[in-house]
């Protein structure tokens, strides 16, 4: 790990910096994955503490960013997609970044344990340590499966929000860390079949780069035909009914397929047309995430099974 620092001459921060080295785009899932574990729980939970549960969650993520961001400085400057990012381009000093990533880590799992309760805090905790430790420090520079552990991460969220509801974790919680536990690797390494050059530069041992693109397409597949059984299990239990269960089966089924087009594609015909269909099945993939959660939040609110 390098630490970057700002230089002489170099531009100075400025706010809307520092809430890049949050990673709001990330932070939004965080956000929303969460609160839709918090709303669909079977516990009335007072407005003021869903409000404040959620936005003590999203410190937290914004925490796991900064310190993401602290770590992964040298490689941030030498991959091309993330050379902007403030600590690189010499902004922001990496001590700074690390300062505030602590701060807000002590203070999000504190507030969380004061609103909600200290299991749901604990959790987070957990969380946190896991994202900026398990999988930044150590599984990310070490092995290609480092998306794949190291997916939990992303996948905790709507298990702190149904904890923050009920103190506790459960089947359904469980089966929607599932969801975006098994719909992360396929969703990153169909970003890496065409950012595979940028993990080469950067020695980031991502599966396109320690397997190669035909291995990688084998496994985005593989992953669709996992993931899908359990995104229909969860439309069978409480939080279920048809509603969300139509949207899984769709959505599950456009997946698949967009997975069997990869595992097709000749890499000569994917370079000529600009890895167009890696592109169409990654743009997919988020399309999936969101509207699963929205499909719970729409089957709750119409009554669920």
């Amino acid at each position: 790990m390098t630490d970057i620092n700002t230089y002489d001459g170099a531009p100075e921060a400025e706010f809307r910096d520092f809430v890049a080295l949050l990673k709001p785009r990330v932070m939004s899932l965080v956000v929303f994955t969460a609160f839709v574990g918090l709303w669909v729980a079977p516990v009335d939970v007072h407005p003021f503490i869903t409000f404040c549960s959620v936005l003590f969650i999203a410190l937290g993520g914004g925490a796991s960013g900064a310190l993401n961001m602290w770590y992964d400085a040298d490689i941030d400057a030498v991959m091309r997609r993330t050379q902007g990012r403030p600590i690189p381009a010499g902004r922001i000093e990496g001590g700074a970044a690390l300062s505030l990533g602590l701060i807000l880590a002590g203070f999000s799992v504190m507030m969380l344990g004061l609103a909600a309760n200290w299991f749901a805090a604990g959790f987070l905790a957990f969380t946190i340590f896991f994202y900026a430790v398990v999988y930044t420090i150590w599984l990310k520079r070490w092995t290609p499966q480092n998306i794949v552990i190291g997916g939990a991460a992303g996948a905790f969220p709507p298990m702190i929000g149904w904890a923050c509801a009920t103190g506790g974790i459960s089947i359904e919680s469980l089966l929607m860390f599932a969801l975006i536990f098994f719909w992360t690797p396929p969703h990153f390494w169909a970003l890496a079949l065409f950012m595979k050059s940028d993990y080469h530069e950067a020695r980031v041992p991502m599966l396109t780069v320690t397997h190669g693109r035909p291995a990688t397409r084998r496994h985005i597949f593989a992953y669709t035909l996992v993931l899908a059984p359990f995104a229909i299990w969860l439309g069978l239990t409480s939080v279920g009914g048809p509603i969300y269960l139509a949207a899984a089966v769709v959505l599950n089924a456009l997946f698949i397929h967009g997975g069997w087009q990869i595992l097709r594609r000749d890499e000569a015909a994917a370079v000529a047309d600009g890895y167009a269909v890696e592109k169409r099945v990654f743009k997919l993939s988020l399309y999936y995430l969101f509207l699963h959660f929205v499909a719970l939040l729409v089957q709750n609110a119409a009554g669920a099974w």
